[in-house]
């Protein structure tokens, strides 16, 4: 049966914000795969909405339908997370700059790109309904009443859930602006010194109270706690570096929007890092090797 122009106009203004959707969903989930299936789930809900009572505004409809979906799915998945082996770490969005941008930008995720990695993490703390109103209202700008409509709460009750967001989000300091010649400086000396196994040059550029986390989800040997410290942290990286073998590679990329790399052994990704640079030293180091998690 050939579709019919409601059909094609639906189809069509899904495809202009499906980008959008799924950084909406993955803002909300941390996970990358999580946020498509609440995007494919929620087409398929727009499509029978449609056929009970038009739909005039897919955008609206689309951004409160994912954001609900996308909160019923991170309520049941924190008990998954809080039962995980070692910390959870989101799944990184990884990038390497002309090639990401020649991808379809239907395909991409709409982030803003002072939403750093690390920021991620920091959402990981705040509870469902504060991390969802936190993500409509603060990043993607909707008024507390959609926010309110996605939540299921009153307009005053999850402006007060953004509010608590904000000030714990504040409080991480994650989103800040940063030269991205300077992080790409300390980015290159970063991988110079962990590559050439000098651990002083590596303690130099590391801040004094760098933490590093590593996700092997209990499938890969990761630390299970925190690491703090730049010599407990340049050791440790200098540590994986010594259990590399020869033919892998180590390329720099983007991980969600900011300074980072891969490893990879065999063509295959192994390990993605990202690098929080703050005050011209590396602050954070987030190490995803948990295979669920890596590019595909």
């Amino acid at each position: 049966m050939t579709p019919g122009p409601r059909a094609e106009e639906l189809a069509r203004a899904w495809a202009a914000q499906r980008g959008r959707l799924v950084g909406v969903a993955y803002a909300v989930l941390g996970s990358r795969a999580e946020a498509e299936d609440v995007v494919a789930d929620c087409w398929l809900s727009l499509v029978a909405a449609d056929a009970r009572d038009p739909v005039r505004d897919v955008e609206a409809w689309a951004t409160v339908a994912v954001a609900r979906r996308a909160l019923d799915v991170l309520r049941s998945a924190r008990v998954r997370r809080e039962a995980y082996v070692g910390p959870w770490l989101p799944e990184p969005i990884v990038g390497d700059g002309p090639a990401t941008a020649a991808a379809d930008p239907a395909d991409r995720v709409t982030l803003d790109e002072r939403v750093s990695y690390a920021l991620m993490v920091v959402l990981e703390t705040l509870s469902p309904a504060e991390r969802t109103a936190w993500v409509l209202h603060d990043l993607f700008g909707l008024p507390f009443p959609d926010v309110a409509r996605a939540v299921g709460r009153t307009p005053a009750a999850v402006r007060q859930l953004a509010v608590r967001a904000r000030a714990h989000v504040g409080s991480g300091a994650a989103r800040v602006d940063v030269d991205r010649r300077e992080q790409r400086r300390v980015a290159e000396a970063f991988l110079a010194a962990a590559g050439g196994g000098d651990l002083a040059a590596l303690v130099a550029v590391l801040d004094p109270d760098a933490v590093l986390t590593s996700d092997g989800g209990g499938v890969v040997s990761a630390a299970r706690r925190p690491v703090r410290g730049a010599d407990d942290v340049a050791r440790f990286v200098l540590g994986i570096g010594r259990r590399m073998q020869a033919g892998d590679a180590v390329h720099p990329v983007t991980v969600n929007g900011g300074p980072g790399f891969v490893a990879t052994r065999d063509g295959a990704t192994f390990l993605v890092a990202a690098l929080t640079v703050e005050g011209g030293r590396v602050t954070r180091v987030d190490l995803v090797l948990a295979p669920g998690k890596l590019p595909r």
